[in-house]
């Protein structure tokens, strides 16, 4: 086994914290002052004109080094493009202080919806993808990544990527504590329950679901205006099974403005269903998220909302509904631990399915 160090930027050093406490409790790794240490490795100062300069605590020579970091908003108070050089920075830093190797973990890349041309626009994650590879990290982990050609826009000869399905976190948050056993998937579930996409291009998000719990799919087909960000037209429901008195759980990638899912829930409840949950990966609720989820919650239109902690602290100021945060921490363990041993990711990779995890024992399931 490789000698490895975590680290982290300010922006998720408390959640790199949480990766270590799990990482700790795994017989036969290396020196465990060592990992609790390195988080707080690198240390960034400011001078008085505003420039950044990133420094390293101890020594990384011949070592493998993963660096948890983020863009988004974070309990540092970091700003998006400062916490976004302080990455660049800390990449730099480790590269001159001779690291064997660094690994770059990015539950949440934030630039990640900038994956296209559609205007005379830049390509914000072609550009951070380039610019990561170009100071030398050989591999990326993130996940849910907006779209799965986006792994494309790196070259894998000199910087790889993983894009880790954190929907499975939330697949089993749903059977530990809505389901529980199989009579319950197999009596109410898949009769009454049904999976919709936000859009066309989230179809196979909400299939992945709608196959792991044996239930119908609908698609909602979004008409964007992409003169305009976070916009949308018009949306048509297309499902070949009722939805009158189902339960719909909303699935995406990522809650921002909530203004496609205020723009979907609205467009599904002439069709009367029981209850509409949202299910989403990356919770970041933008200003206006509170008022539109409130509007709806208050209409009756919204009951729950499921999330991971992919960003962080989750901004539920002002949210009046109820909220659920699936941890990913322990997974980002298992992770590091599959990269550090060098076994197969195929663990962490494999579609889920609701009737063989319900099946098997466990002391989480209910």
């Amino acid at each position: 086994m490789s000698d490895f160090i975590v680290t982290a930027t300010r922006s998720m050093r408390n959640y790199a914290m949480r990766v270590v406490e799990y990482l700790v409790k795994i017989p036969s790794f290396i020196d465990k002052a060592e990992i609790i240490n390195g988080v707080e490795l690198l240390n960034t100062e400011r001078f008085a004109d505003g420039e950044m300069e990133v420094t390293v605590g101890k020594s990384v020579r011949n070592k493998i080094v993963i660096l948890f970091t983020g863009c988004s908003h974070n309990d540092a108070g970091v700003e998006v493009e400062k916490a976004k050089m302080e990455m660049y920075y800390a990449v730099d830093v480790l590269k001159r202080s001779q690291a064997k190797e660094i690994m770059v973990f990015e539950p949440y890349i934030s630039c990640s919806r900038s994956d296209r041309r559609t205007r005379r626009n830049s390509v914000g994650l072609w550009v951070h993808f380039k610019i990561l590879a170009s100071l030398g990290v050989k591999h990326i982990i993130t996940y849910q990544l907006h779209s799965n050609k986006s792994e494309s826009m790196l070259d894998p000869t000199i910087c790889s990527i993983d894009d880790i399905p954190a929907l499975t976190l939330l697949e089993k948050y749903i059977c530990d504590v809505y389901i529980g056993n199989t009579r319950v998937l197999e009596d109410e579930v898949r009769g009454n329950w049904v999976f919709c996409s936000v859009d066309a291009g989230g179809e196979k998000l909400a299939r992945l679901f709608a196959n792991a719990f044996g239930s119908p799919l609908v698609v909602a087909h979004k008409q964007r205006d992409y003169s305009k960000a976070n916009s949308v037209e018009s949306i048509n429901i297309l499902s070949a099974d009722p939805i009158e008195n189902k339960i719909i759980w909303i699935v995406d990638d990522m809650i921002d403005t909530a203004g496609s899912v205020e723009s979907l829930i609205r467009a599904l409840a002439p069709f009367k269903p029981k209850e509409i949950n949202i299910v989403a990966v990356h919770a970041i609720f933008s200003p206006p998220a509170a008022r539109r989820i409130n509007a709806l919650v208050k209409e009756g239109l919204l009951r729950r909302i499921v999330v991971t902690d992919t960003v962080g602290p989750v901004n539920f100021t002002g949210i009046d509904t109820r909220i659920e945060v699936v941890p990913s921490t322990e997974l980002s363990a298992q992770v590091i631990r599959t990269l550090i041993l060098d076994e197969s990711m195929g663990k962490v990779m494999t579609p889920f399915n609701a009737e063989s995890y319900l099946a098997t024992p466990s002391l989480f399931n209910k």
